[in-house]
């Protein structure tokens, strides 16, 4: 994989959050000290990202980033996040909990919220299917639209789609897409828009809210401050 890569491989430290659930911020600062590219074994090489709540891929020492500075490719992007697992290396599994390995290079990764980002909506090959696509991968790194499944967390108030379990179940609906989905929630009469809502009107249909990932992501005063983690 190292041929995909098109920024340059400084040699830095840094100071890495850990991967939360949704409704968390942490004030922990967990010191993970490294060199990009590092072989810690022989023919063994290390490489080291963070994904942002945008779905957006950096090196995780990237300084400014932005969607100049993030990994665009298609092919790398599909090839990184197909191969995304729990990190259960032994290595840096506390500041980056997880990783996916090309080989004999392993890359950690840490997040804002979710290592899986739904960035947009997309047609499937059936005219009444549709797809979520996570991370820039497009078609190759999608799961079916499941409307009656999202979940609006109560607290952070982003939005939420299963994924597969290799991805830990859960993805995050990025901020973009989840303002383009925001007017078909229904919420109680009483409530209004400060509840959560319960339905969500979608192709002709009021679906009624399953909240089955409410559990998956609990609020600051349910949790206990640990990630989730990868299949």
């Amino acid at each position: 994989m190292l041929f995909l890569r098109t920024a340059a491989l400084g040699c830095r430290g840094l100071t890495a959050l850990r991967c939360l659930p949704a409704g968390y911020t942490t004030s922990r600062a967990a010191a993970a000290t490294y060199i990009q590219g590092q072989s810690p074994e022989p023919r063994i090489r290390e490489y080291f990202y963070y994904i942002d709540h945008q779905g957006q891929l950096f090196l995780d020492d990237t300084k400014v980033k932005n969607f100049v500075t993030c990994f665009k490719d298609k092919q790398f992007l599909v090839f990184f996040f197909s191969r995304l697992k729990s990190n259960q290396s032994g290595r840096y599994e506390e500041d980056f909990p997880f990783l996916s390995l090309c080989g004999r290079e392993r890359n950690f990764l840490r997040c804002d919220d979710r290592p899986v980002v739904f960035t947009h909506l997309l047609k499937g090959i059936m005219e009444d299917q549709e797809l979520l696509s996570y991370c820039g991968g497009a078609e190759k790194l999608c799961v079916p639209f499941r409307p009656e499944a999202l979940y609006m967390h109560p607290v952070s108030g982003r939005v939420y789609h299963p994924c597969s379990e290799r991805g830990g179940g859960v993805g995050l609906v990025r901020s973009a897409l989840a303002i383009e989905l925001s007017p078909f929630f229904v919420y109680a009469p009483e409530d209004g828009q400060s509840g959560q809502p319960t339905h969500f009107l979608w192709g002709g249909h009021k679906h009624k809210l399953t909240n089955e990932l409410a559990a998956c992501l609990p609020t600051v005063e349910e949790g206990n401050g640990q990630q989730g983690e990868l299949g």
